[in-house]
């Protein structure tokens, strides 16, 4: 087997040189295949407030600069370990939002046809429905875990069916999600009414909220989620708001009492061994940013998520 080919060596180019892929790790088009693939989809037509998240891929490669080559908290070296790529951007219609949605489930169906998992880079939340629908075409309805601030359960918004606060609604009504096994993690803040709560509740959610990981503290929720999903094929959705302004303060929604980064963090490496499929994280808005606060966490958070496959060893080709 051919070794992976990793990031560029920071001894010899300074991070702050070169092409600012993800990790300073090869293009998908230098190596061929790879078991991981970085993709950014620069798409926020489905924003109901502050635009700007598609220039979330772009930012968020420019802060994962700095990301090194072994992880202590998972002791493994993700791009030793798999090949890992960076995939580019997936190109779809910013001026229409069914379009774009069909655009971004065929490539992403196209990237892992030789079976490589994604780590998608937002983007608004949107573009989870059509991950979605390219993973189910592989794997069936998927257990999901989403962290975010909102529920994303909505029915619609001015009459549209496709939006970021929708996304997760018409998975449920598509078939695509295993309803045993989908929860939130870090919501909070105020809702339309208590019909939202109602609702999500019949779709199947269960809830864990920033106030729930204050209170139980990481662990116990690890435990929890942990026997919600257990070993069914999980997708992870990552709203970079469900951290608190304080650490995420480039987001189109935000919302006070949030959770840490560090929290954040604790409980996706808590989460090693899952049989985790696929990822995104999303809703990164650069222009409402401070100091590349929101990128650097969110720079860290796709770092997790591509550790976390490459704990699962080299793809498998799709049948």
């Amino acid at each position: 087997m051919t070794e992976p080919r990793g990031p560029v060596d920071s001894s010899r180019v300074p991070r702050f040189a070169g092409p600012a892929t993800f990790a300073r790790l090869p293009r998908l088009d230098e190596v061929g295949r790879c078991d991981v693939a970085v993709v950014g989809v620069p798409f926020d037509s489905g924003v109901s407030y502050r635009p700007g998240a598609r220039f979330g891929p772009s930012a968020v490669r420019e802060a994962s600069r700095l990301l090194r080559p072994y992880h202590p908290g998972l002791d493994v070296s993700p791009f030793a370990a798999v090949q890992v790529a960076d995939a580019g951007d997936i190109a779809c219609n910013p001026f229409n939002i069914g379009e774009a949605v069909e655009t971004i489930e065929d490539a992403a169906t196209r990237l892992q046809e030789d079976g490589a998992r994604l780590v998608t880079i937002g983007g608004d939340h949107t573009i989870a429905l059509p991950l979605l629908r390219s993973l189910a075409r592989r794997h069936g309805p998927v257990a999901m875990l989403h962290f975010d601030a909102h529920l994303d359960t909505w029915d619609t918004y001015f009459g549209a069916e496709y939006t970021h606060g929708t996304p997760f609604r018409r998975a449920v009504e598509e078939g695509i999600l295993d309803t045993e096994a989908v929860g939130h993690v870090g919501t909070r803040g105020p809702l339309y009414g208590k019909q939202d709560l109602d609702d999500d509740r019949r779709l199947g959610f269960g809830i864990m909220t920033s106030a729930d990981v204050m209170r139980r503290g990481v662990d116990e929720i690890v435990d929890a989620l942990r026997q919600r999903i257990g070993d069914r094929p999980l997708y992870l959705s990552i709203d970079i708001d469900v951290l608190d302004p304080a650490h995420a303060p480039g987001t189109g929604t935000p919302e006070a009492g949030g959770l840490t980064s560090r929290e954040l963090l604790e409980i996706l490496r808590g989460l090693a061994g899952c049989n985790l499929v696929g990822a995104d994280v999303v809703e990164v808005a650069p222009a409402y940013d401070h100091a590349e606060i929101t990128a650097v966490a969110a720079s860290h958070v796709a770092y997790d998520l591509v550790s976390l496959l490459a704990l699962s060893g080299p793809a498998r080709e799709a049948r």
